[in-house]
């Protein structure tokens, strides 16, 4: 599982510097406020997990990054710039939904973007295509239609269509939610398997605490719009601070 997964580096980004800022990001729909003046950020090449309540602003963050939502207030950085729809090309989302291409064959569903949006040639991106559905346990299912899958395997051809953009962070939303259980062990031995083998930053929201644990560099406690709470994981799982962190954890488990 050691496929090379190259991303560019720039100067705002040489190893550990800082790749996502959000300064005093505030998100409203209505008369409620689900982010308030957010502020965080994640640094080159590291993982960082989103936990806490439903409803406690997480999922908006990376809608925020994927610019499906516009800040009320405040503002987001990416590599050094303001994001936009050209900087947005440095951002790749697995969805809760697979969100696959029905009536595309698993390869075409996975060249179908690097070809159109990154301009790469139709031999470069089937090769890394096929690299990429290797590494994620599909390389026999390259003709397969989505129908003729498991969800489990929707999924990971999910991820191999985010990774075949090259992303330099990779947004992962509650991915394993719409699987049956038997079949979430195996996606998520798949992200644990990129977080190892690859220098890509990750930024994961997740109910699956063990998996957050397991590949996690920092965990962020959510709650009604802030971060209540931050460290790394065994200070997070193992003595958390914060009593709204400690009802959380106990429920989730």
């Amino acid at each position: 599982m050691a496929t090379d997964i190259p991303h560019q580096t720039t100067s705002e980004t040489t190893a550990g510097g800082e790749l996502v800022r959000f300064e005093k990001v505030t998100k409203r729909f209505g008369a409620t406020t689900v982010l308030d003046r957010l502020d965080f950020t994640v640094s080159q090449g590291k993982h960082v997990t989103l936990i806490g309540p439903s409803g406690s602003g997480k999922t908006t963050i990376l809608r925020l990054l994927m610019t499906l939502l516009t800040p009320d207030d405040g503002r987001i950085l990416v590599d050094g710039q303001p994001l936009d729809a050209e900087v947005r090309k440095k951002i790749g989302m697995v969805f809760q939904q697979f969100n696959l291409f029905p009536n595309m064959r698993v390869l075409r569903n996975v060249t179908e973007a690097p070809v159109h949006v990154l301009g790469l040639s139709k031999d470069e991106a089937v090769e890394r295509a096929k690299g990429l559905l290797e590494m994620v346990g599909l390389g026999g299912k390259l003709d397969a239609y989505p129908t003729q899958l498991s969800g489990g395997q929707q999924q990971r051809v999910a991820i191999a269509r985010a990774l075949a953009m090259r992303p330099q962070v990779l947004l992962l939303d509650e991915v394993t939610s719409a699987l049956d259980p038997e079949l979430v062990a195996g996606v998520l031995d798949v992200l644990r398997d990129i977080a190892r083998s690859t220098d890509i930053t990750m930024l994961c929201v997740t109910h699956e605490m063990n998996f957050a644990r397991d590949i996690s560099d920092r965990v962020l406690m959510f709650d009604e719009g802030r971060v209540i709470e931050s460290g790394p994981p065994e200070q997070i799982f193992g003595a958390p601070e914060h009593e709204r962190t400690r009802e959380f954890l106990s429920a989730v488990h």
